[in-house]
């Protein structure tokens, strides 16, 4: 009987991961994520105008400037043991492997926070009003309203009236809502909305002046608008939701991503390796303009 041979690739199929280029689109101060706190100072309310001043002297009045202050977290990854077998025994090398895979799950839990860090309490919450669709995200039943053009146009009525710039202004959608958009626009609109996509920024498309990211999900609420977070128990009740802001009005504080490598660790015979990344974010204007969550409406 002939010797049989084991084949191994000399590539490992790796896991995938969520797009995290809408992070671009906000103010960096990443030059402070070595601080505990960053300060973010507002400006009070300006002053008022008189039209043809009868009254002298005019009163003097003082203005009040509000510090909106945030964090910095610090994420973790789960040290992994590299066993010596395997840096002599396979085809493939699973070391570089585990830092490409850590790498990725960390930039891929600091975004996920990114995007709650962005929600102030109390925020501006639209709900789609699209014809019945079934829930998708995961725990919830039921018929959820459609993400469709109508509430990009609320989106975009809402930015005018608090004044908000029209260059900068952004939305991020989770994979079904923005295929449930793209379903709701006519032919014209879909081919105008394609022709504006900028792959070297992540912009997917664009459409009445916003500017648009997509990511395998954004955010779930409960029923009552109120944010929930992923790590928290799934509901029947839960609502998929995106968001859209204006760049000047968020921030994003990135660290480096710090690999810590102990190689030929006598207690574990083997390579250990763990990542550390220091991040944080927030919506950084006091009044809250700027920012709009997008919340799936509840369908009969």
């Amino acid at each position: 009987m002939g010797l049989q041979v084991a084949i191994w690739v000399r590539s490992i199929i790796e896991g995938l991961f969520a797009n995290n280029t809408f992070a671009a689109r906000s103010v960096d101060h990443s030059e402070w994520v070595d601080n505990q706190t960053v300060h973010v100072p507002n400006a009070g309310s300006a002053p008022n105008v008189e039209k043809n001043r009868k009254e002298f002297p005019a009163k003097v009045t003082q203005r009040e400037d509000v510090d909106l202050s945030y964090q910095m977290d610090e994420f973790t990854v789960d040290p992994v043991r590299i066993p010596h077998a395997d840096t002599v025994e396979l085809s493939y090398s699973k070391r570089e492997s585990v830092i490409r895979q850590s790498r990725s799950k960390l930039a891929q839990d600091v975004h996920d926070s990114l995007i709650y860090d962005w929600i102030p309490e109390g925020v501006k919450v639209v709900e789609t009003i699209g014809e019945a669709i079934k829930a998708h995200i995961k725990g919830a039943t039921g018929n959820r309203k459609k993400m469709t053009v109508k509430t990009v146009e609320e989106l975009q009525t809402l930015f005018d009236e608090q004044d908000i710039p029209e260059e900068g202004r952004c939305i991020l959608l989770d994979a079904r809502m923005y295929n449930q958009l793209m379903n709701s626009m006519t032919d014209a609109e879909r081919n105008s909305f394609l022709v504006c996509a900028d792959p070297a920024r992540g912009v997917i498309g664009k459409y009445l002046g916003f500017d648009f990211y997509k990511r395998s999900k954004v955010a779930k609420v409960a029923t009552d608008g109120t944010v929930k977070p992923w790590s928290a128990a799934d509901a029947a009740t839960d609502c998929a939701a995106g968001l859209a802001w204006h760049e000047d009005c968020v921030s994003r504080a990135l660290g480096d991503s710090l690999l810590f490598d102990d190689e030929g660790n006598p207690l574990y015979y083997g390579d250990i390796i763990s990542f550390l990344q220091r991040a944080g974010g927030s919506c950084i204007r006091a009044d809250k303009k700027g920012i709009i969550l997008i919340k799936q409406g509840a369908a009969e």
